[in-house]
C-alpha cells in the first residue's frame, strides 16, 4: 500500500509514519483552505484581502486534520491492543490513514469494535471542536474560530463517508463482522464486503466521470482517485485473507530450500557478483564457515559500495549479521515469513536453528504454492 515512509513520533506506544505521498495531499488541502474555504467572501469577507492570514489558517487546517487522523487511527489501535491484536503502527498516506494490522480481528466482536472506535474519536473531536467553535464567537479571533468550524465539519463528514458500509471503509468492517457473527465465518463476510467496496469504488469512478463532464477537473481527479483506491483495496484485502488463510499453520519448513548456495567470508567482491550474483540472480546471500553461519550480504550493501574497491573488498567486510529483518526459525508461521519479507522489503530470508543455516525460504516459492492452492481448489470446487 505504501511508498517511501517516515517515522515521525510514538503515541501510546504506537509508532506513527507519514508515508511521502501525504506532503502532497497536505499541500492540497493547505491551498484550497487558504484559497477556497478561507478566501470565500461569502463565509469571511473579512478574510478576502488578508492573504498570509488565510494560509496560515490553512497550514492550521491542515494541521489539525493530520491530528484528527492520528487520533481517529489511535482509536482503532488501542481497541485492538485491548483484544489482544498486536499493530505495528500508524501511517499517514494521501488517503488519510490505517492503524496497520499484523493479523485478522480474532472475533466479529473484535472486529465491530475495533472498527466503530475511529468513528467514535471523529465524533467526539467534531464536537469538541464544534462546541469551542460555538462559545468562542466573538470571543476568539475569528482565524481561531474559522479554523475550529472547519476542523469540527471535516471530522463530521469523515465519521459520514467512513461509515458507508463498503470495506475497508470503518462502515464496512462494521458490516462485516455483522455477517461474520450470524454467518460464523469470516472469508464469505469478507467476500461480500470487499464486493461492496469494490462495487462502491467504480461507482465513485462513474461519479468522476460525471462531475468531469461538468467540468469540475479537480474534484473529477480526486473522486477517481479515491474510487480506484478503494476498488484495489477491497480486492487486495480479501487476497490478503485468502493468502493468510492458506499459509497460516504451515511452518516455514515446508517451503524452504534445504541445500542454498553460500558464499565464503573471503570472497572477493567482484567475484561474488560475477560468479553468483549474476549467474543466481538472488538478492540474498547467506555467509559460512566452517560450517557456521556468519550473517547474510544483500544487493544493496554491494550497491552501496564503489566499483573500483569490488575487487579490494571481501564480503566478510560487509556481512550482515542475523537479525528478524533477513532470517526466520523453521518452525514459524510461513505467513510471518511473508509478513516479514513484505514489512522488510524482501524477497528471501535465511531458516536458521540454533545459529546454524538450515535453509532459505523465498518469495517465489510460497507465491507459487499459493497459485497452485487456488487452482487445486478451484478446480476441485467446479467438479
Amino acid at each position: 500500500m505504501f511508498g517511501r515512509r517516515f517515522y515521525l513520533f510514538k503515541l501510546f506506544g504506537f509508532p506513527v509514519y507519514v508515508d511521502l505521498s501525504w506532503f502532497v495531499i497536505a499541500i492540497l488541502i493547505t491551498w484550497s483552505l487558504a484559497e477556497g474555504w478561507f478566501g470565500n467572501p461569502q463565509l469571511y469577507p473579512t478574510l478576502r484581502d488578508q492573504a498570509g492570514t488565510r494560509w496560515l489558517m490553512g497550514v492550521a487546517g491542515a494541521l489539525g486534520l493530520f491530528l484528527s487522523i492520528v487520533l481517529h487511527e489511535l482509536a482503532h489501535s488501542k481497541v485492538a491492543e485491548w483484544f489482544g491484536l498486536p499493530m505495528r503502527g500508524i501511517t499517514l498516506f494521501i488517503f488519510g490513514g490505517v492503524a496497520e494490522m499484523s493479523d485478522e480481528p480474532p472475533s466479529a466482536k473484535s472486529e465491530f469494535f475495533m472498527a466503530i472506535a475511529g468513528p467514535i474519536a471523529s465524533v467526539l473531536i467534531g464536537a469538541a471542536c464544534g462546541l469551542v467553535w460555538l462559545l468562542g464567537q466573538g470571543v476568539l479571533p475569528l482565524a481561531v474560530t474559522a479554523v475550529l468550524g472547519y476542523l469540527s465539519f471535516i471530522n463530521f463528514l469523515l465519521v459520514a463517508f467512513n461509515l458507508i458500509p463498503a470495506f475497508p471503509l470503518d462502515g464496512g468492517r462494521v458490516l462485516r463482522s455483522v455477517i461474520w457473527h450470524f454467518g460464523g465465518k469470516l472469508e464469505p463476510a469478507t467476500r461480500i464486503t470487499a464486493q461492496l467496496g469494490s462495487g462502491f469504488g467504480l461507482f465513485l469512478m462513474g461519479l468522476a466521470v460525471l462531475w468531469l463532464f461538468m467540468g469540475n477537473f479537480l474534484g473529477a481527479m480526486w473522486w477517481f482517485l479515491i474510487g480506484m483506491f478503494l476498488r484495489g483495496a477491497a480486492q487486495a484485502s480479501y487476497q490478503r485473507l485468502l493468502v493468510r488463510q492458506a499459509l497460516e499453520g504451515e511452518p516455514v519448513r515446508r517451503f524452504m530450500n534445504e541445500h542454498p548456495i553460500t558464499v565464503a567470508p573471503d570472497l572477493t567482491i567482484d567475484r561474488l557478483v560475477d560468479d553468483y550474483i549474476y549467474r543466481y540472480h538472488y538478492k540474498l546471500w547467506p555467509v559460512v564457515q566452517d560450517g557456521r553461519l556468519l550473517g547474510c550480504l544483500t544487493l544493496n550493501q554491494i550497491k552501496g559500495l564503489p566499483r573500483q574497491q569490488w575487487s579490494q573488498s571481501r564480503v566478510g567486510d560487509l556481512v550482515q549479521t542475523c537479525n528478524p529483518a533477513n532470517s526466520i526459525e523453521a518452525n514459524r508461521d510461513a505467513m510471518d515469513a511473508l509478513a516479514r519479507m513484505q514489512q522488510n522489503q524482501k524477497s528471501r530470508l535465511m531458516v536458521v536453528e540454533d545459529g546454524r543455516l538450515v535453509g532459505v525460504v523465498s518469495l517465489k516459492d510460497l507465491m507459487n504454492f499459493l497459485s497452485l492452492k487456488v487452482e487445486l481448489e478451484e478446480r476441485g470446487g467446479a467438479d
